[in-house]
């Protein structure tokens, strides 16, 4: 009789264990990862927490880290990024845009070289970029030629999205590469008083003050005179971001970003459904930019597509 007791007590353990261990499998499972560059993360975190109020059956998380990095569900990708899907059920689709700034930090021997300075595309370019072309107006200002830059290395890095508006490549920066996220340009910057850099807009303004960062400086850029002080230290983050949405300024980069994503995972679908509807008023709030109406509607379109096609 001890010995049937013991036995049906050993099975029910096993079987209570095994319950156990597939739901704790599936509540892991039910969770979607989304990998996001850090300037984007606040945005990605607010969607997050706004579409858990209307879904709150379904997960989604910040991967950081290494952590799930095996398991990305949502990478939130460049325009101008090499995107390598597993297979075909990968699709894209984009929310918004993003702009990159010239910087350098606040009172240095860089800021007091380039200070009352409106830089041109092509000046620019020869600030930045490896050439043997400087034209007579940087030649005279030798202190041009000892200024130190700053890049990004990494794949979530503006690098690349600055250095094709130039028609260049990461490659072509001259001075030295920062590993890491792009907030470590805004730290270099204050290490080096000969630093210049570059960075997206949430990098360099104050997201709650909506004023640029204490520590960090605008370059001068060549704009039209009423737009200058859009484009300096005076500026808040809207009015950046309204200036640029209401014209294109030819010495800012403005980069597409969006979403590549499993399309046939309903789940993410669904996600993505409430964000190009819902949650793309909260862009400006975190230095977004938005998409021209048009497009916007393209990849609302998009995905209800998907959507229709699963059913």
């Amino acid at each position: 009789m001890k010995k049937l007791a013991l036995a049906i007590a050993v099975i029910l353990s096993i079987n209570i264990s095994a319950i156990w261990a597939e739901n704790n499998s599936t509540n892991t499972s039910s969770v979607r990862y989304v990998k996001a560059p850090r300037f984007a993360r606040p945005l990605v975190e607010k969607w997050i927490t706004e579409y858990a109020k209307t879904q709150p059956g379904v997960e989604f998380q910040i991967a950081k880290g290494n952590q799930n990095q095996g398991n990305i569900d949502l990478n939130v990708v460049f325009d101008n990024q090499d995107i390598n899907p597993e297979d075909f059920s990968h699709t894209i689709v984009y929310f918004g845009e993003f702009a990159v700034l010239p910087i350098t930090a606040s009172g240095s021997e860089a800021a007091k070289v380039l200070e009352g300075k409106h830089l041109n595309s092509k000046k620019l370019k020869q600030l930045y970029f490896l050439n043997d072309d400087f034209d007579e107006d940087v030649k005279k200002n030798k202190q041009f030629e000892k200024l130190v830059i700053y890049s990004g290395s990494n794949a979530t890095s503006v690098a690349s999205s600055f250095a094709h508006n130039f028609g260049e490549e990461s490659s072509s920066f001259r001075g030295k590469r920062i590993s890491g996220d792009d907030l470590f340009l805004n730290t270099a910057l204050s290490k080096d008083p000969l630093g210049v850099s570059f960075n997206a807009l949430p990098n360099i303004f104050d997201l709650q003050s909506r004023h640029v960062k204490s520590d960090i400086t605008i370059i001068g850029i060549d704009v039209k005179k009423n737009l200058e002080e859009s484009f300096s230290d005076k500026a808040t983050l809207d009015e950046v971001i309204d200036a640029l949405e209401n014209g294109k300024v030819q010495e800012v980069a403005v980069e597409k970003i969006g979403v590549s994503y499993d399309k046939t995972d309903d789940a993410v679908n669904q996600f993505l459904q409430w964000v190009l509807t819902n949650g793309t008023k909260f862009n400006h709030e975190y230095g977004l930019l938005n998409l021209d109406n048009k497009l916007a509607q393209v990849q609302i379109d998009k995905v209800k597509t998907i959507l229709t096609a699963q059913k």
